[in-house]
């Protein structure tokens, strides 16, 4: 069986996405997502905040250029792919 891989997230932008375009003229949107939970801890109230780098291609990072700005509220389904890079010392980073 394989395996899935899927996220949704609901939060808020972080600041205004930046579009930059690819050879062709590909189109790639990037902006922080934070995501905030409460709970009680000790009888208080906590709010715990994730962030996320959302990165979007082509029609979508249109769309994003288009209608999304710092602060909005956005539903995001997508999929986690992890970065690495070797630092200078060829140590696999991520």
């Amino acid at each position: 069986m394989s395996g899935i891989n899927k996220v949704i997230l609901i939060g808020h932008l972080g600041k205004d996405p930046e579009v930059r375009y690819l050879d062709g003229g590909v189109s790639v949107a990037s902006f922080p997502l934070a995501t905030s939970e409460t709970f009680n801890k000790d009888g208080r109230k906590v709010e715990q905040t994730e962030w996320h780098n959302i990165v979007m291609w082509r029609g979508l990072a249109d769309v994003a250029a288009k209608f999304l700005q710092k602060g909005k509220l956005v539903y995001i389904e997508g999929k986690l792919r992890t970065r690495s890079f070797e630092d200078k010392e060829g140590i696999k980073k991520y």
